[in-house]
């Protein structure tokens, strides 16, 4: 009888535990999304088949010799005429991905940028992470910035890179739908953190692969101070620096 009791008991278990793994699989198809973070980039998480959706930029052929230098404009207005003139001084084209509000509150500079021949990018308008938003919202955000930078310079953007590198699959789907691509990048000056003078930031890339890379930068006063030497190791090493448009993928 005992036994008969523990074999019922052990039945009941069974199919408790059962019925609640069903019961989360199905939650999980129904209503989880994979996420993608800054952290998941730098451990070089990949979100499933997103790479082969042709959507996302991550760097770009790495037998090509081509480098393509990205930087993230949000702020930055007092220092981008130094970083400017040192790009112009060594003929170097890059490529500026500015948020909406930033080019609403500097449209000289941003005139400034296209004129030099520097390709202009979607950085969103508000710089609101994608994950933390609605879809309608992060849309809104995309257009809006469109809007803005083909009113001042007269460029559509085609490219969006989501701020903070942070996005998922509902980012991507979107971008797709728009006919967007989205940048993210291979090596990271990461400029704003604290201690990061011109040494540290040009010691970080210069570690790093660097055929087909794509560097981001922001406009800080030490990635400003480390951009002339930057710029010439790396073409010491027979690497050219272009925009995103004309990297080899």
């Amino acid at each position: 009888m005992k036994k008969k009791k523990i074999i019922i008991y052990g039945a009941i278990i069974f199919f408790l535990i059962f019925s609640f793994y069903q019961i989360f699989s199905i939650h999980s198809l129904i209503f989880d999304k994979e996420v993608y973070t800054v952290s998941d980039l730098i451990l070089g998480v990949e979100g499933k088949g997103i790479d082969q959706e042709n959507i996302i930029i991550r760097k770009g052929a790495e037998d090509s010799k081509k480098l393509t230098l990205s930087c993230n404009v949000d702020w930055g207005e007092e220092v981008l005429p130094d970083m400017l003139k040192i790009l112009r001084d060594n003929n170097v084209k890059i490529t500026f991905f500015v948020s909406g509000r930033w080019a609403e509150n500097n449209p000289e500079l941003l005139k400034a940028i296209a004129v030099d021949g520097h390709e202009i990018q979607n950085h969103g308008y508000g710089h609101k992470l994608c994950t933390q938003i609605s879809v309608d919202k992060a849309k809104e955000e995309i257009l809006k910035t469109e809007a803005v930078i083909l009113n001042i310079t007269g460029v559509k953007t085609t490219v969006f890179a989501p701020p903070s590198g942070d996005y998922d699959d509902t980012t991507v789907d979107l971008c797709k739908s728009l006919g967007y691509k989205m940048a993210l990048w291979s090596a990271d000056t990461i400029d704003w953190r604290e201690g990061s003078t011109a040494s540290v930031i040009k010691e970080r890339i210069l570690k790093k692969p660097l055929k087909g890379a794509i560097v981001l930068m922001h406009p800080k006063s030490e990635t400003v101070k480390a951009l002339p030497e930057l710029i010439q190791e790396i073409k010491a090493q027979n690497i050219e620096i272009v925009p995103l448009y004309s990297l080899p993928l």
